[in-house]
């Protein structure tokens, strides 16, 4: 029979493992644990949801479930204008056929996604600063409107200003017509892919 002492620590031990399955589960995150078609469709209406509200998308893997620095990265998430969720890969794959996405490299292993809902340099930034010396989050690459992003140009949209600074450079720099100037304002997630491409490319050759 067991002691008092090791009853409570199963018992803690127990309660623990209930929670984190508990918190995948709510999240859609890869578990053993088995997931009705009614589930998954309103799963993949979730995420195909927060992927079109989003400008662009930073996915980060985790090598151990740490709760706390989980909640902590999300509470910064949320005050650059975004939300970070862990999701279910298959399913988030379904999500971005829906909306014409491709390009899907990211999404192996486990997935941690940050999604920015109004300022993806402001996101890319809180990310990239709060796991560049994390022993538990990796950076994989992420998305900017439509086009994948490597690691590297993810590092690239993080260095680039705010998108309202970004927009009022844009426009006491950018010599266009007038109708050209007001789709690339109205289409910033397209414009920046642009402009992180060249920064990207502009950094590798500087550092070369």
């Amino acid at each position: 029979m067991l002691h008092g002492c090791s009853r409570e620590k199963v018992f803690a031990r127990h309660l623990q493992v209930r929670q984190r399955l508990f918190y995948f589960e709510q999240e859609g995150g890869e578990s053993s644990l088995a997931f009705s078609k009614e589930h998954k469709s309103k799963l993949i209406a979730q995420y195909t949801g927060w992927v079109k509200q989003s400008q662009g998308m930073v996915a980060l893997s985790y090598n151990k479930m740490n709760m706390k620095e989980i909640d902590a990265l999300r509470t910064k998430v949320r005050e650059a204008g975004g939300e970070l969720h862990v999701v279910k890969n298959t399913l988030m794959k379904l999500a971005l056929d829906e909306v014409g996405i491709s390009q899907k490299d990211v999404f192996e292993g486990v997935s941690l996604i940050g999604f920015a809902f109004h300022d993806a340099p402001a996101l890319a930034k809180v990310i990239n600063d709060s796991t560049a010396k994390s022993e538990v989050f990796v950076v994989k690459g992420g998305y900017l409107g439509k086009e994948m992003l490597n690691v590297n140009q993810v590092k690239a949209l993080a260095d680039l200003p705010p998108l309202p600074v970004m927009r009022a450079k844009l426009l006491g720099t950018i010599l266009a017509p007038a109708s050209k100037l007001v789709r690339t304002l109205a289409e910033p997630a397209r414009g920046l892919a642009a402009v992180v491409k060249a920064y990207s490319e502009s950094g590798a050759a500087v550092a070369a």
